[in-house]
């Protein structure tokens, strides 16, 4: 702890993305791998799920033939891998078009209430675990230890329907009333940023960046001043990060409390209060900074029980994101699908874990050390 506190250099900054990098390299071909094979071990037959009672000996053949399916698993792999290098996620068997297209539609939707609940979740109980820890065995610390408990114990499904009960039912023609279901108002209109911005000639890897951030409601209204859907996009975003971020929220609590107890039992910290340092800064430049590093740990592990309570939350809130077209997807045997959507979902979940190790250079200056 004698170690002074400065920002990190570039050089060890860019040496140490570059380690981390090169660590998820083998660790992103061994998810797609597993995620090939695991897909392709789902009973029954693409070809029945996809077109039922029109699917004869001879249009199996021919639909086998089309996606590749008559090869052998590793044969289909490594071309798969080939298709992936090109920038190619195939096209959907259930669905019938291009994977990125169904991307482009329905990966934001997943993402947007996926960032919004990590939020909400990391902000409020970062809260009231530093409430908790710093009025240790008081009313607060008991409430919020008793609510941490309470949220972790609820399911989704169940939390989900509370909440559309309580302020879309039992709140109507009240000003606690709120939507129970989709994205925005049935009739809301409003511009994509190709619209808003005269770029509708856009074409190519460009159009489609505009199309996917077009499909993030509340960053398309607000970068364009679309303020009346913004404010009906988030009111429709209330209740679903409320009921996939309450068990988020309750861990972080429980985290940041026992973390911040640990911190301020230390030597350290007794030897700065001995010294006359005011509670204030002892708490803001010794415990917090150092109590955040298991608590930025397990925010980053949020994003995973996150992408996969979706599934749940997309269903009882009428969402069409990545969970509700995996569940499709699944049960449709539409192996494209499910693979790309699995490869994406890796890349950001690695991502994450990526920017959560680099900031553990910036909390603790002994990571740079070692």
């Amino acid at each position: 702890h004698g170690v002074t506190a400065t920002w990190p250099s570039l050089e060890f900054m860019a040496q140490f993305i570059i380690r981390r990098l090169l660590v998820s390299i083998p660790a992103l071909f061994g998810i797609i791998f597993i995620v090939f094979v695991l897909a392709r071990m789902l009973p029954g037959d693409p070809c029945l799920a996809a077109l039922g009672e029109r699917a004869t000996d001879e249009i199996c053949d021919a639909f086998n033939d089309r996606y590749g399916l008559n090869e052998p698993i590793l044969t289909q792999f490594f071309l798969y891998i080939g298709q992936l290098l090109q920038g190619d996620f195939g096209e959907s068997i259930r669905y019938g078009r291009p994977v990125t297209e169904i991307l482009i539609e329905r990966l934001p939707t997943t993402i947007e209430l996926a960032a919004y609940a990590l939020l909400f979740a990391s902000v409020i109980g970062i809260t009231l675990g530093l409430a908790a820890a710093l009025r240790r065995n008081s009313k607060i610390d008991v409430a919020t230890m008793m609510g941490a408990t309470l949220g972790v114990s609820i399911p989704i499904f169940v939390l989900a329907l509370i909440l559309q009960y309580v302020f879309a039912v039992a709140a109507r023609g009240t000003a606690l009333q709120l939507p129970p279901s989709g994205r925005l108002s049935p009739g809301m209109q409003f511009d994509t940023l190709a619209q808003a911005w005269g770029l509708e000639h856009w074409e190519g890897f460009p159009r489609m960046v505009l199309d996917f951030f077009s499909n993030v409601y509340t960053f398309n209204f607000l970068v364009t001043f679309q303020f009346d859907p913004l404010i009906d996009a988030v009111q429709h975003l209330i209740l679903p990060v409320i009921a996939l971020g309450t068990i988020s929220l309750a861990i972080i609590a429980r985290i940041t409390r026992s973390s911040l107890l640990e911190v301020l039992g230390l030597d350290y910290i007794r030897t700065a209060r001995a010294k006359g340092v005011a509670d204030r800064n002892v708490l803001r430049k010794h415990a917090f900074r150092n109590a955040m590093l298991p608590v930025v740990t397990i925010i980053g592990l949020q994003l995973g029980i996150l992408l996969a309570g979706a599934v749940l939350t997309e269903t009882i809130f009428n969402l069409t994101g990545v969970g509700k077209t995996m569940y499709e997807s699944i049960t449709g045997r539409d192996y494209i699908v499910v693979q790309a959507f699995t490869i994406i979902i890796a890349v950001i979940y690695l991502t994450v874990n990526l920017i959560v190790d680099v900031s553990y250079a910036f909390l603790d200056p002994r990571v740079r050390l070692k």
